[in-house]
């Protein structure tokens, strides 16, 4: 079974959903949707997440990586709710776009 037996509008949301699933963190599927802009700020939306939560978790650097550190002596930095938080609202508007792509490849006329 192949991409022929499709129609045009199911070709159309695989695709997308293909995109989506794949390159969801580099904003692929605005770029792919011609929306450059959306797809940079995307980008480095989800970089500053990523970012930002390496450098606010409690174990990072080497003294924790080597043992040096004891995980009871860790402190966890409060401001990690805001990377944690923007990340979540992220993934729910993927999931939710993901969806959307599924219902438009359900509802494709005949």
């Amino acid at each position: 079974m192949g991409l022929e037996m499709f129609r045009k509008e199911e070709k159309k949301a695989i695709t997308r959903l293909a995109v989506l699933s794949i390159g969801w963190g580099l904003g692929l599927d605005r770029f792919y949707e011609g929306k450059s802009r959306e797809g940079i700020l995307s980008l480095l939306g989800w970089g500053l997440i990523f970012v930002s939560l390496m450098l606010l978790s409690p174990c990072h650097g080497y003294d924790y990586a080597s043992g040096g550190k004891d995980m009871a002596e860790m402190s966890v930095n409060p401001l990690i709710v805001v990377p944690l938080g923007l990340g979540v609202y992220g993934a729910t508007l993927i999931v939710r776009k993901g969806f959307r792509l599924l219902r438009q490849f359900e509802t494709a006329e005949d």
